[in-house]
């Protein structure tokens, strides 16, 4: 990190200035010039947060040593969600070593790492998101399968009726020209020889490589099973939704994997600016 500028709160020449913005901003929340200096002397998340809120920074990398809560709650204290954004999500960039599915073995999937147990409104909201991230992140076409444990029909379930409903929602409100389908057991969503045969007809099946689960269990578990078992590098949770640049890490991340979401993040950044 040679490269690096090290802040120091207590010695940084901004750290009245973020202050006085923090006081402004959560003032109706009770927030008072020595909570503010408190608060940012002994949390960096919010210090951090705060740099982005006043343009000295264009993005926020953490969670090596926090929670996923930690993380966004003063990211959306402060920095709020994006304009037209229904709610925040999280997804991870999965790259699968020697795999022609997806794209060239590349994969969103989503919501991986926040919204527990998405209603058919919000997991539609996810899968348009989610297809924005793709196409920003690999500057390749998403194409978009909503995922259950049921195929056009093949199994009759409330859980399948959810992920019924958010497909209809979402092709309701997509971009023209956006390939999007469900619902999808996972393997004729990436298959083309299952997709075929389990859905013949689809623009979508045996081809996705934007996988939507229908909630984070389903979501966690399988983007770990890849990473572990298929030895793919997983690149997240990263987050969609926020005004600006935020994203998260588990706490075993490596490294390599910090390197790599700080990178994810300076391409979201570049994108804000443009």
């Amino acid at each position: 990190i040679s490269g690096a500028t090290i802040v120091d709160p207590e010695k940084s020449e901004n750290t009245d200035a973020y202050i006085a913005k923090l006081v402004e901003l959560r003032e109706k929340k009770g927030m008072t010039e020595e909570k503010a200096r408190e608060l940012l002397l002994t949390n960096y998340l919010y210090y951090g947060v705060m740099m982005v809120k006043m343009k000295d920074a264009d993005g926020m990398v953490s969670g090596a040593c926090h929670s996923t809560a930690d993380t966004l709650r003063p990211s959306l204290q402060i920095l709020k969600t994006k304009p037209g954004t229904k709610l925040v999500s999280a997804f991870f960039i999965m790259v699968v070593p020697d795999c022609e599915m997806g794209a060239n073995g590349t994969f969103l999937f989503g919501d991986s790492g926040l919204e527990q147990n998405p209603d058919p409104e919000k997991l539609a909201a996810i899968a348009l998101s989610s297809a924005d991230s793709f196409r920003l992140l690999t500057e390749k076409e998403p194409v978009v399968a909503l995922l259950s444990h049921s195929t056009k029909g093949s199994a009759k379930h409330a859980d399948v009726d959810k992920v019924v409903e958010a497909t209809k929602i979402a092709k309701e409100n997509a971009p023209e020209g956006l390939l999007i389908d469900g619902e999808f057991q996972l393997d004729a969503a990436i298959v083309p020889s299952v997709g075929a045969s389990k859905a013949p007809g689809s623009p979508v099946a045996g081809k996705a490589n934007v996988l939507i689960f229908p909630d984070l269990d389903a979501g966690n578990i399988g983007y770990k099973l890849v990473q572990r078992l298929a030895k793919a590098e997983a690149y997240g949770p990263l987050t969609q939704g926020i005004a600006a640049p935020v994203n998260d890490l588990s706490r075993g991340c490596s490294a390599k994997d910090i390197e790599g979401v700080i990178a994810i993040t300076a391409v979201q950044a570049m994108a804000e600016d443009k």
